[in-house]
């Protein structure tokens, strides 16, 4: 059997979070995410300005962490080396817990790591490649 055509993309991401609020506030008032629906008390799905859709989804009492599949990290795509950079002080000056700091990779990407409120790994990075397609 034939492949299909090739998917667009990873574009979306959904994640149970234990702490919505304080998960809200930092894709939001941090990274400057846009709400993109909010159907409910529990679910809210926001976006970088159309070009993707992160999902977060208030977890169950009592979800054992790591019970299901488990997530490495998710990433943000910068425009520059710089920005990286940039990204890292403000973050680190607003409280945000570094997993690893700034660094350059042997295929020219450079980044960070830092966790979300609820521990998640999220990865500041720029990737000329990406880049290059998304401009």
């Amino acid at each position: 059997m034939k492949r299909p055509q090739a998917t667009r993309g990873l574009r979306h991401l959904a994640l149970l979070v234990e702490d919505l609020e304080a998960c809200r506030r930092f894709y939001v008032d941090l990274l400057g995410m846009e709400v993109e629906w909010e159907p409910d008390a529990d679910n809210l799905y926001l976006t970088s300005q159309g070009q993707d859709n992160l999902a977060l989804h208030r977890a169950p009492p009592g979800l054992a962490r790591g019970a299901g599949q488990a997530l490495d990290h998710l990433g943000f795509v910068l425009g520059s080396p710089e920005q990286v950079d940039e990204w890292h002080v403000f973050l680190k000056a607003h409280g945000v817990s570094i997993r690893l700091m700034p660094r350059t990779h042997r295929d020219g990407a450079r980044s960070f790591y830092c966790n979300d409120p609820d521990g998640n790994s999220v990865q500041l990075i720029y990737h000329p490649p990406v880049v290059a397609c998304v401009g």
